[in-house]
């Protein structure tokens, strides 16, 4: 065999392998044995929070219920710390069925499912019961639904808290987003979401999209000069290392969701699929017990390390949101209504 028959052997050997990898990668699953009878389902589930934050250890739980109720015919393995990317990065990889499942936030979701902006629209829950029941009823199940036909079906939510601000210099009001320590409109790190961007430009403030990961060195570096999020976000981050005011505005509700790709969900056994659905209902009670646990500890870790907690009057940030609601009035209005109804 000549150089030349060698160089196309060797070629057509590297792309077959890649042919196959790509095959068996469609699945999102991986089979861990080789007796058909006896094979084993892995469902891949990336996400970008520390092991020690609650929803993390929700999920675990919904991982382990699921060995034990299967018999481990089907198993969830979990890879935290954006180790297989972002959340953007991972819902793609859901769709083109390369992961089988992630945890995200509700605000990446809205660039694949619109309706999912919704969560996004400020102070439209009364408080963390009102959220509950609306995410447990109708409208909450109605709306896990909304991306079946972008291929992404939502298994649940899990608590997340109200989002407020954190920074490095006081914000009592609105206006205080307009001028940082430098006179300059203020930083605000958001999420991937074109709501919160909208949010904070609102309310005066110069929104900035920066992955999670990279947030603290934002933070050092003066890239941003602030963020929001829940408190054990803000604490297991130790972004309050850098941020020593927490400002409790708490301007949206928005939830965590775990969503599994269809093209998985489908290849499921209808026992596959019931076990999972029961695994993951129970650690939503489970991590919602976890979640009140950690807030508390949040709080209690920031004071201790001398952030100042500020409870600001809301209803000048409830005014400033105003022109967001009348944007979204044609699209979300009618949704809106019939949550706030939610008694």
């Amino acid at each position: 065999m000549n150089s030349k028959s060698i160089s196309f052997f060797i070629v057509g050997m590297v792309v077959g392998l890649l042919v196959a990898t790509v095959s068996l990668s469609l699945t999102g699953c991986d089979d861990s044995s080789e007796n058909a009878a006896e094979k084993v389902k892995v469902l891949k589930l990336a996400h970008g929070l520390d092991v020690t934050h609650p929803v993390h250890k929700g999920m675990v739980y919904m991982a382990e219920q699921v060995a034990k109720k299967s018999g481990g015919t089907l198993r969830v393995e979990i890879f935290p710390n954006e180790s297989l990317g972002n959340e953007k990065e991972c819902i793609e990889a859901l769709q083109l069925g390369y992961l089988a499942m992630t945890k995200t936030s509700s605000g990446p979701m809205e660039a694949f499912v619109p309706k999912l902006k919704i969560f996004g629209l400020p102070y439209l829950f009364r408080d963390s019961e009102h959220f509950w029941k609306v995410c447990l009823g109708p409208i909450g199940k109605e709306l896990l639904e909304a991306g079946v036909t972008k291929r992404l079906k939502g298994l649940c939510y899990y608590d997340a808290g109200a989002r407020s601000f954190y920074a490095k210099q006081p914000i009592n009001t609105p206006a205080d987003l307009k001028k940082n320590e430098k006179n300059e409109t203020m930083k605000v790190r958001v999420m991937n979401s074109p709501m919160a961007m909208g949010m904070i430009s609102t309310m005066g403030g110069a929104p900035t999209s920066i992955s999670w990961g990279e947030l603290y060195t934002s933070l050092d570096q003066g890239v941003v000069d602030a963020a929001e999020n829940n408190p054990p976000s803000f604490q297991l981050s130790r972004h309050y290392e850098i941020c020593k005011y927490y400002i409790l505005d708490e301007h949206v509700m928005v939830p965590d969701m775990l969503i599994i790709s269809t093209r998985v969900w489908e290849k499921l056994s209808d026992e596959h699929k019931k076990i999972l659905k029961e695994a993951v209902d129970e650690s939503v009670t489970e991590q919602r017990k976890l979640w009140i646990e950690a807030e508390k500890k949040a709080m209690e870790v920031v004071k201790a390390d001398g952030v100042t907690i500020i409870i600001p009057d809301k209803a000048p940030f409830r005014e400033a949101v105003k022109p967001m609601w009348d944007e979204y009035e044609e699209s979300l209005g009618d949704l809106a209504r019939k949550i706030k109804e939610v008694k």
